[in-house]
């Protein structure tokens, strides 16, 4: 099987990039399903901090199967609680998310869901900038084109599977909602690029970091449950709405999050957001015969761009001219 320059298999990493692609895939069709049966309808704030709640004890479970019971309490014990200037680190992500989270919900009082929809596939340029400013990624001109396409064509799939509401036709363009879409892209691009800077300039392993980040992730969604149903779930119950579906869901979701994590280390964030727009376009095709959603002619184009944009960007580097005693030389030329 053959190595990668890091160690790690290609094989390694053709399946982990599949694992989070078809499992986003499935999250994303089981998510419609949940919204579109009839019935009480549950609250995404719990299922949000019941997939933290997973994450961090799959994390633990995970080092346990590694190192042990006794090895792992001394590697949490030594990273975490005794060093808590370095956990602190892995709070960033979380505050940044949650303030991306803020700027969405803001901005969608100002913009209708097509803007927003089209606009905030802008983070997938964002994250490539950061990823050249924080980590000095060098893209060339030709991954450049494959980043601005799959901007394009994820914008155009997202748009063709919209439905007008009426609320949105009483909404006009606005600065406003502008500028916070566009910070909500900076943040998304930073955070996720922040992580993977954290997750590879460290010796700290995948599943501590993991540990910290969701300790974190953890009072994040423990606030925003506080914050936003505390009085529903006072009168309803916390599990209102439940069913063995919204169970599934959360566990997806807790896959989904570890393999980006594992998938952010081995590889990067940009092959990430392929990823993620592979998963929205399969999502789409299967919907036609799941929930018999039609898709039209900007879908068809935007499939194209994208399917293009991973063409290009997979195509290999054309290796750099050498200078060789004060001559530039083609590589071929080089001895």
């Amino acid at each position: 099987m053959t190595m990668a320059a890091d160690g790690v298999s290609n094989g390694f990493k053709i399946y982990i990039l599949c694992v989070l692609t078809f499992n986003a895939t499935g999250y994303i069709l089981l998510v419609r399903y949940s919204k579109s049966r009839e019935g009480p309808k549950y609250l995404s704030t719990t299922t949000v901090l019941l997939s933290e709640l997973s994450k961090l004890c799959i994390s633990v479970c995970v080092l346990t199967v590694q190192k042990g019971l006794v090895g792992m309490a001394q590697d949490v014990y030594k990273n975490v609680i005794c060093n808590p200037r370095d956990s602190l680190k892995m709070a960033v992500p979380s505050v940044i998310y949650a303030i991306q989270n803020n700027l969405a919900f803001y901005a969608l009082t100002y913009v209708d869901a097509a803007t927003y929809q089209v606009t905030y596939q802008l983070k997938i340029i964002t994250t490539a900038m950061f990823m050249v400013i924080m980590l000095g990624k060098k893209l060339n001109r030709t991954q450049w084109l494959a980043i601005v396409l799959l901007f394009c064509g994820v914008a155009l799939v997202q748009l063709d599977a919209l439905e007008a509401k009426e609320e949105d036709k009483e909404k006009s363009f606005s600065v406003r909602g502008l500028v916070a879409i566009i910070m909500s892209c900076m943040c998304s691009g930073f955070a996720g690029v922040y992580f993977e800077k954290i997750l590879k300039g460290s010796e700290t392993t995948l599943w501590i970091r993991n540990i910290q980040l969701y300790l974190f992730g953890l009072v994040s969604a423990g606030s925003g449950v506080i914050l936003s149903d505390f009085s529903t779930i006072q009168e309803k119950g916390f599990f209102y709405g439940y069913n063995i579906y919204i169970f599934v869901i959360i566990a997806m979701a807790s896959v989904g999050g570890l393999y980006t994590s594992i998938v952010v280390k081995y590889l990067d964030n940009i092959i990430k957001g392929f990823s993620t727009a592979i998963s929205i376009i399969l999502a789409a095709l299967v919907s036609l015969y799941l929930f018999n959603k039609h898709f039209g002619v900007l879908f068809i184009i935007g499939t194209g761009l994208v399917v293009s944009a991973v063409y290009l960007y997979s195509l290999p580097k054309k290796p750099e001219p050498t200078i060789v005693n004060g001559t530039m030389m083609r590589p071929k030329e080089v001895v």
